[in-house]
């Protein structure tokens, strides 16, 4: 552990992995904590993950480049492939724009309608499409990358010539990452992924595998001989070691999942399980399979493969096993609804999948770390108490 990596390094580091960028505007205090630890922090995050770490007059930000890109990665406001194309519309739009130069809401719409990539054009009199660009504005603004100065945007979604006046900040000019090559010369998220890899081939495996404990709930041993689980099992007291001196997570390594865990919960980080009634129902989940596992037995990699209806059964033994602490929104929902909303939640933690080509559910091991019972002394109060 290096001398300066302190408690108030890892402080830092916890927010530059859990922020966009740190502003200084915004969090002067922050901003200071990371400048003061700035050389430490550098040099782990370059040795082991392979990142940049900028710090800039204006703001700190860590550049975090997936192992793998996953669905969960996406902008968490967005709803709709249209709103990632509008949000690279209004970027091209602010390239020409100069630092603190105004524009007004009709500006955008006319120039973001000209530069549209898709085959349908724009057409501001859909309200679905007013609804995308409200949601890719706010999302802008609360980035920092656009600055609303007069007029409320909501206003654009009842009539579409509703006017609010912008300004662009100086944070729009480094939102977008610099890439070796032009963009242009790329087609596929794969590709440059692979020109990320090029940077350090020799360092590849160890970027890899740490990107991918910080940034993923687990990894799992693929295959016999998964060249990364070889990794994680010949280096895990290295990596216990260097991960506990350097945040606040535990290391856990089992046959066929390593995984960070955190042995307190914290508003900072996002965590499983959370304060919704989802989770309390995974949990209850866990504990029905974990009784039933001479009916699904685990493969050799600790996945458990049934059918929908199976699934569907499970949960019905779990809901009159738990059902009365449940909230009446899922009390009230019926096997199959209960079931695409849970493997939604599960899918987005690594606990399950569906097999695109049987449809069959996939359970993963992460699931078989978790487990949750009520209290002995539970007394089943009125449903209403429960609901949400």
């Amino acid at each position: 552990m290096e001398r300066d990596f302190d408690e108030k390094a890892k402080a830092a580091l916890t927010a530059l992995f859990e922020r966009f960028w740190i502003v200084r505007e915004h969090d002067p205090e922050l901003f200071q904590l990371v400048r003061e630890r700035e050389n430490a922090i550098k040099r782990y995050v370059l040795d082991k993950f392979g990142y940049r770490l900028i710090v800039h007059r204006y703001f700190a930000k860590l550049e975090k480049i997936p192992a793998e890109p996953e669905a969960w990665m996406g902008i968490e406001s967005f709803q709709e492939p249209l709103d990632y194309v509008l949000f690279c519309c209004l970027m091209a739009y602010l390239e020409g724009k100069d630092v603190e130069e105004k524009f007004l809401l009709s500006d955008v719409c006319e120039e973001i309608k000209t530069m549209n990539p898709g085959e349908v054009p724009l057409d501001w009199t859909n309200y679905q499409q007013r609804r995308a660009l409200i949601r890719v504005l706010k999302t802008a603004e609360q980035l920092g990358v656009v600055k609303r100065v007069d007029g409320e945007i909501e206003g654009f979604a009842q009539r579409e010539d509703h006017e609010a006046l912008y300004e662009v900040p100086v944070l729009a000019r480094y939102f977008m990452r610099s890439y070796p090559k032009d963009l242009l010369q790329f087609t596929t998220v794969e590709q440059l992924l692979e020109e990320e890899w090029k940077t350090s081939p020799e360092d590849y495996r160890r970027h890899r595998i740490f990107r991918q404990l910080f940034l993923s709930p687990v990894i799992y041993r693929r295959q016999k001989d998964d060249p990364d689980f070889y990794y994680l099992r010949n280096f895990r007291h290295r990596l216990r070691v260097d991960i506990e001196a350097h945040s606040d997570f535990r290391y856990e390594l089992y046959k066929n999942a390593a995984l960070l865990t955190f042995p307190e919960r914290e508003a900072v980080y996002t965590l499983f399980p959370d304060q919704k009634g989802t989770s309390d129902i995974i949990l209850h989940l866990s504990a029905i399979i974990r009784n039933h596992l001479s009916d699904y037995p685990p493969d050799e990699y600790g996945n458990i493969r049934m059918t929908r209806a199976d699934f569907q059964q499970l949960l019905t033994c779990c809901k009159e096993q738990y059902g009365e602490g449940w909230g009446k929104t899922y009390r009230d929902m019926t096997p199959a609804q209960l079931a695409s909303v849970l493997l939604e939640v599960m899918k987005q933690w690594k606990m399950a999948d569906i097999e695109q080509e049987t449809e069959m559910i996939i359970l993963y091991p992460l699931l078989g770390r978790i487990v949750g019972h009520y209290p002995s002394d539970f007394v089943k109060k009125g449903i209403d108490d429960n609901d949400e």
